[in-house]
């Protein structure tokens, strides 16, 4: 299964991918500083920590018995939390309680400094201090070596000797390595990184958002939205075109409904004249001639219904902006409804007495007798037809349920709009010109409600109305 995740939720991934990036830069350059000259910028200033400390204890230490530097060596590793040990250049351990160091950690003591001559063991008491690092495995462990002399009792010139501090850790508690600075820098680098990303990724998508919640209410035939046009970058120019677009589609859909409704109003004239005419013509035929007269009959009324429909769903979304709701109470109206369309069919009506809505009465009676004649006439045989209503926070949904085959779901989101017919047979016998449900959408809408359509599971259909409730009127 895919993941979707929204356009503020990738950004701001990217954004964290990139920090974790940087993150594991940092990290890399952390674990080389025992590859690097402890001096580097990249190691805090180790080497002078590390050669401070070889100088105090090799001051300390100067002309000292054995006992006495096994002493000092153990205090300072207390002090510092090091394994501090002292050997000669020739890897022969001379002092200190930590055990004897590795093979490589011998092989850097042995191996001899350029400036050095072989043979040569001495060195002048003022020579610097260098400080080389080590990394060991099978454990892991942190080595710092620094070249040190040793004052042996008795003799002015001291020789050559090495001061091991070995940690399991890789900031030898804060002597090899300072993580502090670092994690200073990488606050530093996140907040810069969120003050700078976040209010532009913020910005975007809340524009973005806007934009497409724009777009469904211009699909749900909303033409009255509008999106913010201040940008003057290429989300500002899109949210120009969607306020144009609105503003033709709106001009568009509201001359087409006013189209038909005149259109519709004019045909109800000339057809009247036409019914009038043939129930005249039918009364001087004889019996013979008649059979014709009742088939023009019957396309003469088709033609009406027609007509009729047209100019409910005109009358309806042109007077979307103008309708003042009331308080309507529901179950008298429904009950109204279902005697006048259901008569003689299986009808539940299943609701509390006082449930009351915000609506126009007339508006809503038309939505939902169509409604119950579309119920009736796919599935009025297939079992009862039930008509129940709850009362929700602050709406009250109201739903029609039939016992019927429902329709291919691929065909539901398609049921509200104008002159769509679900079924392949076009024929007279289904009725309709597709204009039902598109009716009570612009009514129950015009009534500042919603309306959907759902299959059930495994059988049935249901239409559910969501309807503004009134509770202070209960």
């Amino acid at each position: 299964m895919k993941l979707k995740l929204s356009l503020f939720a990738k950004i701001m991934l990217w954004f964290f991918l990139n920090l974790a990036i940087i993150g594991g830069v940092l990290f890399v350059l952390f674990n080389l500083q025992f590859q690097l000259d402890p001096n580097s910028p990249l190691s805090g200033a180790s080497g002078d920590r590390i050669e401070n400390i070889a100088r105090a204890i090799t001051e300390e230490m100067r002309d000292q018995s054995q006992p006495e530097r096994e002493a000092t060596l153990q205090r300072y590793s207390e002090l510092y939390r090091l394994e501090f040990s002292l050997y000669t250049s020739e890897g022969e351990k001379v002092a200190g309680r930590a055990p004897l160091a590795p093979p490589p950690v011998i092989e850097m003591i042995r191996r001899r400094p350029p400036e050095i001559r072989p043979g040569d063991d001495r060195m002048p008491p003022r020579r610097p201090f260098p400080v080389t690092t080590q990394k060991t495995s099978n454990p892991t462990r942190y080595w710092a070596m620094v070249r040190v002399p040793i004052y042996d009792p008795g003799f002015r010139q001291p020789i050559r000797g090495a001061l091991l501090a070995s940690s399991d850790s890789i900031t030898g508690n804060g002597i090899f390595f300072d993580p502090k600075p670092w994690l200073a820098i990488a606050a530093v680098v996140f907040g810069l990184s969120l003050l700078l990303w976040f209010p532009f990724v913020r910005s975007l998508t809340r524009t973005i958002k806007q934009l497409t919640a724009a777009t469904e209410k211009i699909a749900d035939e909303n033409f009255d939205v509008r999106v913010d046009e201040l940008r003057g970058d290429e989300l500002g120019r899109l949210g120009k075109a969607i306020n144009h677009l609105a503003d033709r589609l709106g001009g568009f859909v509201t001359g087409q409904k006013r189209f038909l409704g005149d259109i519709s109003h004019e045909l109800n004239s000339p057809l009247a004249r036409m019914q009038f005419a043939l129930s005249i013509l039918e009364e001087r035929t004889n019996q013979a001639e008649q059979k014709y007269v009742a088939d023009v009959q019957e396309e003469v009324q088709l033609m009406t219904q027609l007509v009729a429909e047209l100019l409910a769903y005109a009358r309806a979304g042109l007077k979307t902006s103008a309708i003042r709701l009331h308080e309507v109470r529901l179950l008298p109206l429904v009950e109204h409804v279902v005697a006048r369309e259901a008569n003689g069919f299986n009808v539940k009506i299943k609701m509390p007495e006082t449930l009351e809505v915000m609506a126009q009465p007339e508006l809503l009676s038309r939505a939902l007798a169509n409604v119950i004649r579309n119920a009736i006439r796919y599935a009025g045989a297939s079992g009862p037809i039930t008509i129940a209503a709850i009362e929700t926070a602050a709406n009250v949904r109201l739903t029609v349920t039939d016992c019927g085959a429902g329709v291919a779901e691929d065909e539901l989101p398609k049921l509200f709009d104008p002159f769509y017919r679900p079924e392949t047979d076009r024929a007279r016998e289904t009725g309709g010109a597709g204009l039902g449900l598109a009716i009570v959408k612009t009514c129950i809408e015009a009534c500042q409600g919603h309306v959907s359509a759902r299959n059930l599971n495994p059988a049935g259909f249901e239409v559910s109305v969501i309807l503004v409730g009134c509770k202070d009127g209960n």
